[in-house]
């Protein structure tokens, strides 16, 4: 009886062992995988209406009711990812993957970069610039992370000089609503700016408003990623998010939201804005 247990015991090592050996790793998905073009097109609207740029004239009207034009709009896009169905996903490199998407330039809304080739069903990427870049030195920060060509905040650039910080979301305009009086408008043009940003302290936590976002493709369309050809994802951004988010706000009521308390709520809308129309392969 004792002979048989140690046999069995014997035969159950040789198993583990033989299964163990001839077991084969699963190799990485993206292994050996050819790069191939692949964009996604952020195309600004405003509700059901077409994104125009304009110093004059009231061309839009949020929940509120609030008559409102655009004259400046920008936002940082950074971090791209692609995932497949099976959940593999890669994670376009760090540098390669920064872009500023300025309303006044139609050329800015495509965010270009190589991912392998393959079949995804979702892409994510992050709204702002993320904590670690922010923080690196300048010669890490170049191209549209470039303090001084982006300029200053005073000139109308995406840096804080004064806060050590970029701005995520920038959108200025004017609107009949906003009271003669209001603070930071010597003008009179009766102006609203949502200057959104904050990637949060490490000794001192402060505001952190940057946001991942994660779009699924599969009503849409996939993205087909090929070699010889381009992949795009077109996405609907609809500024009018900006208002009628789940934190609805007037513009009369909060016509200059910086680096404030109140630009969580902005910040909070701003995910909404995204909306995959379809995807061109």
């Amino acid at each position: 009886m004792k002979n048989n247990s140690i046999i069995i015991g014997l035969m159950t090592l040789l198993c583990s062992i033989f299964t163990s050996c001839s077991k084969t790793d699963p190799q990485p998905d993206f292994a050996n995988g050819e790069l191939a073009p692949f964009s996604i097109e952020f195309d600004n609207i405003v509700g059901e209406r077409t994104f125009a740029i304009t110093n004059t004239g009231s061309l839009y009207t949020n929940a509120a009711g609030e008559k409102f034009s655009i004259s400046k709009l920008q936002y940082f896009i950074s971090n791209i990812k692609v995932t497949k169905a099976n959940g593999n996903s890669y994670t376009v490199p760090q540098d390669q993957s920064y872009f500023l998407i300025n309303g006044e330039d139609k050329s800015t809304r495509f965010t270009k970069i190589e991912v392998p080739e393959g079949d995804y069903t979702k892409v994510t990427f992050t709204l702002g610039v993320d904590s670690l870049r922010s923080t690196m030195d300048l010669s890490k920060r170049t191209g549209v992370l470039d303090p001084a060509t982006g300029g200053g905040h005073d000139s109308g650039g995406m840096y804080w000089g004064w806060n050590s910080g970029y701005i995520f979301f920038k959108l200025e305009g004017t609107s009949p609503v906003i009271s003669d009086d209001v603070k930071g408008d010597p003008t009179g043009k009766k102006q609203f700016k949502y200057h959104i940003g904050g990637f949060g302290g490490f000794s001192a936590p402060t505001i952190n408003n940057i946001k991942t976002i994660t779009i699924d493709l599969n009503a849409g369309g996939i993205a087909k990623v090929r070699k010889g050809r381009q992949s795009n994802v077109h996405l609907f951004v609809d500024i009018m998010k900006v208002f009628n988010g789940k934190n609805s706000f007037s513009i009369a009521a909060n016509p200059n939201v910086m680096f404030s308390a109140f630009s969580v709520n902005v910040a909070n809308n701003l995910p909404e804005m995204f909306r995959h129309d379809h995807t061109e392969n």
